[in-house]
């Protein structure tokens, strides 16, 4: 590692205003990885590109970091598994033939705990929330606004609390790649002060018990109770191919093919972390208890499928392959996201962030700036994971050198990620919610971001609170 000064934190900010720039995460996390070679090798471009093509190749030099990109590609494994095995079919018909639903509100709460059921990726939730709940609402007059600020706001705020699924994994991906001791210890102590997305689901819930409708919320709410679906001139924002993708009709939906494979990997994640632990939870590998659960997901799914005669083990490795091909661009952010943290290590990044602020800054407003950055990034480029990619290589490092507890800024950067990602009207989850509620995209952002931002208020003060405490 050179000696930290200001040129230390040009490839971060480069990567940053690249990202903002062209709203490219890929590019924007290349050019950092570049810059920062560049200046290690003495500024010779050439002598730059070969290290940073090298230093991303010894990635996988790191057991750890090899198996969160596996685990990111196989979860897309899994997801389309599940759903070719018709399981998610087989869950809107179980929650569908109870009759469970009789009102508006109780229309607006299945949604909301469509949510907490299925966690592990934010679109599928989004997808299945809005399949289940949107005829329902339609019938009991609750405006399709409504229910994609409900889907919206509960799907990625619950994904990013849970450590068994492509969000957790991806994260500690990161967080294990920058060499934090037990990630997962880590990460478990962020959730807690994860406050944007603890603050965001919990507000859906105040909002769907009390009918709480504010701003553009409550004249669509009038509109719908009035017999009028959307606004005139509205654009529903309707995929045929997203919202009902083509299924095999001679498969049995059965819930049962969505259930078990997702509770053997839930289960199998406590098991895997106490055999890596040597019967210690927390000294367990986070990223190998990971790895381990979703293949076991995966073979489960693969017993039953196989035992029913609804696949060939031809089909399953044709079905897996194609999942697991739709989430290779994940694994190259977070292929990036770790060499990008690796350069900034050598380069000092962390350290001087923190000579540069310490005794100047108070601790009170680290933790809102890295909330607010964040959420800027995400905004402009329309996505989390990029943003935590971005950002996480930054405030780790500086949290260690200031001495201070790492789950904070950890949660400050996630938190920053989801709050940025709920007002962007470019964010790929905020677009599909749209899709699946059928509702106009702009007529979605206009009605959810008051709601964003009361959030995003609210946790910013707590993160003041937070580091004064600190």
């Amino acid at each position: 590692m050179i000696e930290p000064t200001w040129i230390s934190l040009l490839p971060p900010i480069l990567a940053i205003v690249l990202a903002i720039a062209t709203k490219q995460v890929y590019l924007s996390l290349a050019g950092g990885i570049f810059l920062g070679w560049t200046i290690l090798e003495g500024w010779n471009p050439l002598a730059g590109a070969g290290a940073a093509v090298e230093s991303t190749v010894q990635v996988f030099q790191s057991p750890g970091d090899t198996r969160a990109i596996m685990f990111t590609i196989i979860i897309g494994a899994l997801i389309a598994t599940v759903e070719a095995s018709g399981g998610v079919r087989g869950f809107v018909a179980f929650l569908e033939g109870r009759n469970w639903v009789d009102s508006s509100r109780k229309s607006q709460l299945l949604a909301w705990a469509t949510g907490f059921v299925i966690f592990i990726e934010s679109n599928i939730t989004v997808l299945v929330a809005g399949s289940v709940a949107r005829p329902l609402c339609d019938r009991f007059r609750c405006s399709r606004e409504k229910l994609a600020y409900i889907i919206d706001s509960t799907a990625a705020p619950v994904c990013i609390l849970i450590p068994m699924n492509a969000w957790g994994a991806y994260n500690l991906g990161i967080l294990e790649g920058l060499g934090v001791e037990n990630p997962l210890g880590v990460f478990l102590k962020a959730i807690v002060f994860n406050f944007y997305a603890l603050i965001a689901v919990s507000l859906v819930l105040v909002v769907i018990l009390t009918g709480w409708d504010i701003g553009p919320m409550k004249k669509a709410e009038a509109r719908t109770k009035g017999g009028q679906l959307l606004w005139p001139g509205a654009t529903p924002m309707i995929d045929e191919e997203v919202l009902s993708p083509p299924v095999d009709e001679s498969i049995t939906p059965r819930a049962v093919n969505m259930f078990l494979p997702i509770a053997a990997m839930v289960l199998f994640m406590p098991l895997g972390l106490y055999i890596t632990g040597d019967g210690d939870l927390l000294a367990g590998s986070g990223s190998t208890s990971v790895l381990w659960s979703v293949l076991v997901g995966l073979g489960v799914a693969w017993i039953l499928l196989l035992a029913q005669r609804i696949y060939t083990q031809d089909q399953l490795v044709r079905i897996g392959l194609k999942g697991a091909g739709g989430l290779v661009p994940l694994a190259l952010i977070l292929l990036l996201a770790i060499a990008l943290g690796n350069v900034a290590e050598a380069l000092g990044t962390g350290e001087y962030v923190a000579q540069l602020t310490a005794g100047r800054v108070p601790n009170f407003v680290f933790l809102p700036l890295i909330f607010a950055v964040s959420g800027v990034i995400a905004f402009s480029t329309g996505t989390s994971w990029g943003t935590f990619a971005i950002m996480l290589p930054i405030a780790v490092p500086a949290a260690a050198a200031l001495g201070l507890p790492l789950a904070p800024f950890v949660a400050a950067s996630l938190s920053g990620g989801i709050f940025g990602d709920h007002c962007s009207p470019i964010s790929d989850t905020t677009i599909i919610s749209s899709m699946a509620a059928a509702t106009d995209h702009i007529d979605h952002v206009r009605t959810q971001l008051p709601y964003a931002l009361i959030g995003g208020a609210a946790a910013a003060l707590c993160f003041a609170i937070l580091g004064a405490s600190l």
